[in-house]
């Protein structure tokens, strides 16, 4: 069940191509700041970009604002800011971001995430400082021009920021997003049809039960009624209900529910001695003794001498290659 990185001599010649990211240009090292430095991520470079294909944007830096240019900052009401510059709220280049935004967010359609460079008054996701007037009113909380074009005009892109992948949950929730929705465009390529989305579902099912369960039976719903919905409208409602039941924190207890399911589907298929410690496995999961690889490897070890189906289909067992590491901090 272990994956190759795409395009590696080892996953074979018709290996996919790396999924295709959006970021922050100075997350690559491009030294596009306002300052005409960069804040090259490690991480983000060598450790997800042997999965990741990243397609840089600079929205100040192709705005025209120049390189190195006057820092700015956001200004007046943290729901619609103005971005200004630093010591002179009378210089506003709000409308040139906001053009650049429509000029270059419909490109961001054929992604399948972004990363956003934290705090920045054009590309930061949240907690974005919005300054008030009259001076030495302490600033509120907002979200950077661009990011807010790109969150708004995709609202099911998975989008996170540099500095919160620090966050194993944040981090893993990201990256599975990620993978997820690459596969849903690979699977709907040539166009949604019942058997592709029954398909995507029962692969997907158990890793979405892991999120949500209210997400899980309404999706579930929506497949029962696959043959008698117009497909591009049932294709916009389930990969909303899909992602948004993503997008909720896994926890601890849920993921022990679809351990227990799976584990349910070797009971007849090792000896005694062996469920046991697959019991006992996942209850120390379910109290923070153990890691989540630890039951999941022991399931797939299982599942490999007694291969089944079902288990076979599941997502949940490997979302994305056990080289990110990502289930070790879980």
């Amino acid at each position: 069940m272990a994956a190759e990185p795409p395009g590696s001599a080892a996953a074979g010649d018709d290996a996919p191509a790396r999924i295709p990211v959006g970021i922050s240009g100075c997350l690559l090292g491009e030294k596009v700041r306002y300052d005409g430095g960069h804040k090259l991520d490690r991480y983000v470079t060598g450790v997800l970009g042997r999965w990741f294909e990243y397609v840089a944007f600079c929205p100040e830096a192709l705005a025209g604002l120049g390189i190195p240019r006057p820092p700015i900052r956001l200004a007046g009401d943290p729901d619609a800011p103005r971005a200004v510059r630093v010591g002179d709220d009378s210089i506003d280049v709000t409308d040139a971001l906001q053009a650049t935004a429509r000029r270059v967010v419909p490109e961001i359609g054929m992604l399948r995430g972004y990363l956003f460079k934290r705090a920045s008054p054009s590309c930061g996701m949240e907690r974005v400082k919005v300054y008030q007037t009259p001076p030495g009113r302490s600033p509120r909380l907002g979200r950077g021009l661009f990011a807010r074009a790109v969150m708004e005009a995709y609202p099911f892109l998975p989008c996170e920021e540099e500095g919160r992948l620090n966050d194993p949950s944040l981090r893993e929730s990201f990256v599975e997003r990620v993978f997820a929705l690459d596969r849903w465009r690979r699977t709907m390529a040539d166009g949604l049809t019942p058997a592709r989305l029954v398909e995507f579902h029962t692969r997907h099912k158990l890793l979405l039960l892991s999120h949500s369960e209210v997400h899980y039976r309404t999706a579930g719903r929506l497949v029962a009624d696959a043959g008698r919905r117009e497909p591009a409208a049932l294709a916009g409602d389930y990969l909303r209900t899909f992602m948004e039941g993503m997008r909720r924190q896994a926890t601890r207890r849920r993921h022990a529910n679809v351990l227990q399911h799976l584990a349910g589907y070797l009971k007849r298929r090792i000896d005694p001695g062996d469920r046991q410690a697959l019991a006992a496995l996942i209850d120390e999961y379910r109290t923070g003794a153990v890691p989540l690889v630890v039951p999941i490897r022991f399931l797939r070890h299982h599942f490999r001498r007694a291969p089944d189906r079902y288990a076979e289909l599941q997502h949940y067992l490997e979302p994305c290659p056990d080289s990110l590491g990502l289930r070790n901090h879980l």
